[in-house]
Parts: structure tokens; sequence; C-alpha cells
């Protein structure tokens, strides 16, 4: 990861800003405001379609949640706190499937990011005080969670958008039982 680094600060060196402000280095802090619980102690590619979680939320934050069980899916925002810096990549392949060609890793859903944070939509089967049962969550056991927004079909389905063909060949393939 270091000599990506050092392109970004030759980039920068050598074209600036031009007038614009630079992207910031420095780290952002971010407070967790739960964490994952579902007994799922490795991370694995696929098998979480069916998995039940529950997403427990700091107690001093239970006023934050009222409304959310009015939803019937949300966005959870967490952090993939396991992943050494050291694993990080630029390229991967997907699902590690020699079939899919490489990707940068931004254009992949893989957990080894320069900013490991995830986001996924997860169905809310229900809420009890401060935790939060979901179906779905591709998250490891003990994962800080670090935001929850509530799903919007108006607003955040793209009925549009497009994929690349492996990713429309592994969709088709339907997806793979928990291991």
């Amino acid at each position: 990861m270091n000599y990506w680094r050092r392109f970004l600060d030759w980039l920068t060196a050598t074209f600036g800003s031009r007038g614009r402000s630079a992207i910031p280095r420095e780290q952002v802090s971010v407070r967790p405001i739960g964490i994952v619980r579902n007994g799922v102690r490795t991370p694995r590619p696929e098998g979480w379609a069916h998995l039940i979680s529950d997403v427990v939320v700091r107690a001093e934050l239970l006023d934050l949640l009222d409304g959310i069980e009015g939803y019937s899916h949300i966005f959870v925002v967490f952090a993939f706190d396991k992943v050494p810096e050291s694993e990080q990549r630029i390229r991967v392949r997907p699902r590690g499937d020699p079939r899919i060609p490489e990707q940068g890793v931004l254009a992949t859903r893989s957990q080894l990011r320069p900013s490991p944070i995830g986001v996924s939509v997860v169905r809310l089967l229900k809420r009890r005080r401060n935790i939060l049962r979901v179906e779905g969550l591709d998250a490891i056991d003990g994962t800080p969670v670090l935001d929850l927004k509530p799903y919007f079909p108006n607003y955040d389905a793209v009925p549009d958008a497009g994929i690349p063909q492996w990713a429309r060949d592994l969709a088709a393939e339907g997806p793979t039982p928990a291991r």
C-alpha cells in the first residue's frame, strides 16, 4: 500500500490541486454506535443472505432508534476492524474466482479496501429496546457498527443500475449457502 501512497504524493506534487483543496490524508475518527452479534467468527466470501444477526446499539443511544421498527430494511454501516492494513489490496479477484477478471478493490465489495468500511442493506426483523434483529448482514461477530440508516425504496433503489457481465453471471448463479 506504501507505493500507492507514494504515487498519490507524487501526483499531487507534480500536478498540484489546481485551485481545489487536496484530498485530506489524516485519519478520521468515528465512535461505534454498536456491535454485531451472530456467532460467525471468520470472514467468508458468501453465505450471508439468510444469516440472522443482532445489532446491539449502545444503551445511551436508545432514543435514537425511535421509529426504526417502521422500516422493513435498513442500511448498516460497519468497520472491517479485523483486516490488517498489510492485507489491503489495490486489485482483487472477486470471491477469489479465477473466472472473474481482476478488479480495482474499489470496484468490488471486498473488505481489503484502503478505508475498511462496509455497508449492507439488511431486513429488519424486529427491535427489542437497543437490539435490532436483522437478516443478511455480512459482518462477523464483534464487528463495530458505525451507523444505521433507513432504506427508502423511492430514493435508494436504482431500477436502471448497470453492473459488469461477470457480476450478472454471478447473480444468475444465485446465492451460495452458508458454509
